[in-house]
């Protein structure tokens, strides 16, 4: 699974859109947001893959069972306007190796974390 997850890092650095089809099966399920509409197919998330912006990647917790894991991830994007962001990955591996669903929670700071919570609540309140 870590192998995996260097390889996706790798990929996704190198705008290696080609790369899609040895890191994910051919029906797969990629979701930006667990909320969002997925992107299904290889066509999909090679459309979605570039991203010129430089960024760090850090992988903490890694664990998995069976087929299923879950991967936190510290991104960090340079640029004209640096953002950070802490994901969770969910995965789910088919037999050969490649993901057949990927499911993305990215938190970020100056952020609400729970329903109807204010961002940016005034101090002591």
């Amino acid at each position: 699974m870590l192998e995996w997850v260097a390889a996706y890092e790798r990929a996704w650095r190198a705008q290696d859109a080609d790369a899609v089809a040895t890191l994910f099966t051919e029906d797969v399920r990629y979701l930006r947001s667990p909320y969002e509409p997925p992107l299904d197919g290889h066509a999909a998330v090679r459309d979605f893959w570039p991203d010129p912006t430089p960024f760090t990647m850090e992988v903490g917790t890694a664990v998995a069972e069976g087929p299923d894991a879950v991967v936190r991830v510290l991104v960090r994007y340079g640029g004209d306007q640096p953002q950070e962001y802490t994901d969770l990955w969910v995965l789910r591996f088919a037999d050969d190796g490649r993901v057949r669903h990927f499911e993305e929670w990215a938190y970020w700071p100056g952020r609400a974390y729970s329903a109807g919570q204010d961002p940016d609540p005034a101090p002591g309140g």
